[in-house]
């Protein structure tokens, strides 16, 4: 054994430890995907995790659709990439934004959070806690149209006129985010891309960023490198600071140009490459949800937005707990009044019972006497 062999404790597989141990657990992500029908969400979501969430997805006819309002649809699905096992579960909100009404949009939304916050929370007070299912939702992706306000019908027409509009946010996404930005990750996405020239996607991007910083609205903000990190991992991560918002565009086709097969988009103009920087942030995206940040997601679910649900939670409870204890302080003076009330007037029948006897006995005496007084007197006079 040489010396280097006795100074070694064994600490240092720890890692390896907690990485076998993380592999056979497996791990669970919860994607929620906001933003109205025909932005491309379901194409984008297959297009990250090359997966068909949506096969047996029933298309809505105009008659249902009139009458449609925001509903929650839950999908989940195992996904193993080499050895390593993800319970991804994508919660989609068909039917946002269809409605005349969007006022009542958002409640679905933070209803839904909440609710898993609180079956969580719920399960991590209980008495068993060993197999607590995380459905806590650790992302929300907020797509928003390449338009900006909405102007579907007159996209086509007035494409020439749109061009000196000012692109941004709308009142309902605006809204919808400020509900939501201290309970989930907002990470946003501008939605078929392919429909803007380059000039207006980056005039969109900063417009976008003006309108979320005026109305103090938090994005999910990207953590800081480490300084021993490499020069490539510290320049990948800039250049992911600077796509938000992500512009993308999804496509579940394959096709096949100058003899190599892509992930893309064809039009008679040319070829829309998915996983083309120059085309989309569609690569952009996908590293940091699933490459590089999918367990900072995480973290910041727990560390923040759960605590923060979890210390309201308590602060309710205590304050319960002190309501009921100054309630039961203030009822306790109340309560020893009654009895001493009672006592008295208990006293003051008695001494009345008392009272009506004696003059009952006064009254009995004072006819005897009177009776004898006149049995006295008829004896004098004869």
């Amino acid at each position: 054994m040489t010396d280097r062999d006795r100074d070694y404790i064994g600490f240092a597989t720890l890692p390896d430890q907690v990485h076998r141990k993380s592999v056979k657990r497996g791990f669970d992500f919860t994607l929620m995907v906001v933003g109205e029908s025909g932005l491309g969400k379901s194409t984008l979501i297959n297009s990250l995790f090359l997966e068909d969430l949506y096969r047996n997805r029933k298309i809505p006819d105009v008659s249902e659709r009139i009458q449609k309002t925001t509903t929650i649809e839950k999908k989940t699905m195992e996904i193993e990439e080499r050895g390593v096992k993800l319970r991804l579960t994508v919660i989609d909100t068909p039917g946002f934004g269809d409605a005349v009404n969007c006022e009542d949009s958002w409640k679905v939304c933070t209803n839904y959070i909440d609710e898993q916050f609180r079956q969580y929370f719920t399960d991590e007070s209980g008495l068993n806690r060993r197999n607590i299912q995380d459905n806590r939702v650790h992302c929300c992706l907020y797509f928003v149209p390449p338009w900006g306000h909405r102007f579907e019908t007159l996209f086509v027409s007035l494409k020439s006129h749109l061009n000196d509009l000012p692109l941004s946010l709308r009142q309902m996404d605006l809204e919808l985010m400020k509900r939501l930005h201290r309970k989930v990750n907002i990470v946003v996405v501008i939605a078929k891309a392919d429909t803007l020239t380059t000039s207006e996607v980056v005039k969109l991007k900063k417009n976008i960023l003006n309108d979320i910083r005026d109305n103090d609205i938090q994005m999910y903000e990207f953590p800081e490198c480490d300084s021993d990190e490499d020069e490539e991992f510290k320049q990948q991560d800039r250049e992911l600071k600077a796509s938000i918002p992500f512009a993308v565009v999804g496509s579940n086709t394959t096709l096949e140009i100058a003899g190599k097969k892509i992930r893309g988009r064809q039009y008679p103009w040319g070829v829309v490459d998915v996983e083309n920087p120059k085309h989309s942030d569609f690569i952009k995206l996908r590293t940091m949800l699933i490459s590089t940040h999918m367990q900072d997601l995480k973290d910041v679910t727990e560390d923040v937005h759960y605590e923060n649900f979890r210390a309201q939670c308590i602060s309710q409870i205590s304050q319960h707990a002190r309501e009921r204890g100054k309630l039961k302080r203030d009822s306790a003076p109340y309560e020893s009044d009654i009895s001493e009330t009672d006592r008295l007037l208990i006293q003051k029948d008695e001494e009345i019972r008392r009272m009506q006897e004696m003059l009952k006995q006064m009254q009995e005496k004072l006819k005897v006497d009177a009776h004898e007084n006149k049995k006295h007197e008829s004896i004098i006079d004869v």
